[in-house]
């Protein structure tokens, strides 16, 4: 039984100590998910919608009963004095007495509350706290869809990166294979230098393409990493190749998805500024209406000699009650100039909204149109490789045999691997192409 225990126990820790070393590894909607939970721009988005809050109830606490208390002391370390007719005292006329009036010292403690009764910029600011909650949420969106694009298109990068690296290693494997045959060949007088220097000079491009692609590896985990709020260094793995999910990504549906204006969110947030200026225009207008506010305080005043205002000092009571009414009369048409303004800014507004639009329209048309070009670039670029691989390989075998050149083959390897390239481009095209398309679309 002890050593059933000893064992459970060690293999507990050892797998423990694996799950720790483990890096995390993401598919490609998972990196979104993660990337929406804990991207910086995300997280201080999702503290801006709070902050929106705070403010809406800062707005409404404005016109809510407001209580507030002061305590005043004071210490007259010389008095004022008075000179008042010695005849009123008893003295001669034409001779005047010193007095000193009050005491040295004296405490006053008073509570007032307040309450706006009416005021128009108030009614506004209601108001347009509804339009601000809104502003935030739709930027807190359109924050989310640029997070979104930004890790499809790093994960994008990495994929890339990584079959670049495949693709340069078996590369180098065949052409250093080709060398070594081709310098066997030279060396029993069967060949021309030529070719081997041919071959030589094609391999070390190889070679430098594949260095700058493994350094192009680390730093495109690196950038993925940052976009989805990872520790740059993190050692983050992806589930899903390049092919497979170019395949996913490939949904002519999408073409066909019914637009709605009202869910863009670049539409959304120029409408966001609409409101924002019509309320600005009420609120100038409501600068000519009258405010009215009531206050009622209470207050004990206490005098004294000396500092002995807590012990058994008497204390004198006193209360108001009133009201503020301020009536705007004349500004020297102040309010008329700015209410004008305010009026043109909305106009303006109104005309950006008309704007955006039809840039909405138009950018969707595009981005329906780059989305088929790059699926038809793909397909042409999948071909292309196909035939790239067999020229490539029908040329090997010639210049083997004796038909083809040196110069030939080389002709043939750098087009395969430019062709490669292409169809490992054409495939991260397909996948940001998708991703700005749903954005338009906002699905």
């Amino acid at each position: 039984m002890r050593n059933t225990f000893l064992t459970v126990f060690t293999l507990f820790f050892m797998t423990l100590g694996l799950a720790q070393n483990n890096p995390g590894s993401f598919s490609l909607e998972e990196a979104i998910a993660y990337a929406l939970e804990n991207n910086y721009s995300v997280v201080n988005a999702s503290r801006d919608m709070e902050d929106a809050q705070k403010q809406k109830w800062e707005t409404i606490a404005d016109g809510l009963p407001q209580i507030e208390g002061t305590i005043n002391y004071s210490n007259q370390l010389k008095q004022p004095v008075t000179q008042i007719p010695s005849e009123f005292f008893g003295g001669d006329p034409g001779t005047f007495t010193t007095v000193v009036f009050g005491q040295a010292q004296q405490a006053t403690a008073t509570a007032t509350l307040r309450q706006q009764i009416f005021d128009g910029s108030y009614i506004v600011g209601i108001q347009a706290t509804k339009a601000f909650i809104s502003f935030s949420a739709n930027n807190k969106e359109k924050t989310d869809q640029d997070v979104r694009q930004a890790v499809v298109e790093a994960y994008g990068n990495v994929l890339l990166a990584q079959e670049s690296v495949e693709i340069l290693e078996r590369n180098k494997t065949t052409l250093a294979k080709n060398l070594f045959e081709t310098e066997k060949i030279f060396e029993n007088g069967l060949g021309e230098e030529e070719s081997v220097e041919q071959l030589q000079i094609t391999l070390s491009q190889i070679e430098n393409q594949l260095k700058n692609a493994i350094r192009l590896k680390g730093i495109t985990v690196q950038m993925l990493n940052l976009v989805m709020g990872i520790p740059v260094d993190a050692p983050t793995l992806l589930s899903e190749n390049l092919d497979d999910l170019t395949q996913k990504q490939i949904d002519f549906n999408l073409l066909e998805a019914d637009f709605n204006m009202e869910n863009n969110v670049d539409y959304k947030l120029v409408n966001n500024l609409n409101e924002q200026r019509f309320f600005e225009l009420k609120l100038a207008k409501s600068r000519a209406l009258p405010t009215l506010n009531a206050f009622v305080n209470y207050g004990a005043s206490a005098f004294s000699d000396n500092f002995d205002f807590l012990s058994n000092q008497t204390w004198f009571e006193s209360s108001v009650l009133g009201f503020d009414l301020k009536i705007p009369i004349f500004s020297s048409l102040k309010r008329s100039a700015s209410t004008q303004r305010a009026k043109i800014a909305f106009d303006q507004a109104k005309t950006q909204l008309e704007e955006t639009k039809e840039n909405v329209r138009l950018q969707l048309a595009r981005a329906k149109s780059d989305y088929i070009l790059a699926i038809e670039q793909y397909n042409t670029a999948k071909e292309n490789l196909d035939l790239a691989e067999r020229i490539e390989k029908k040329n090997e075998v010639k210049y083997f045999e004796g038909i083809a050149t040196s110069f030939e083959l080389r002709q043939a390897q750098t087009q395969l691997y430019s062709t490669q390239q292409e169809y490992l481009q054409s495939m991260v095209d397909v996948i940001n192409r998708k991703t700005g398309l749903e954005n338009i679309l906002n699905n």
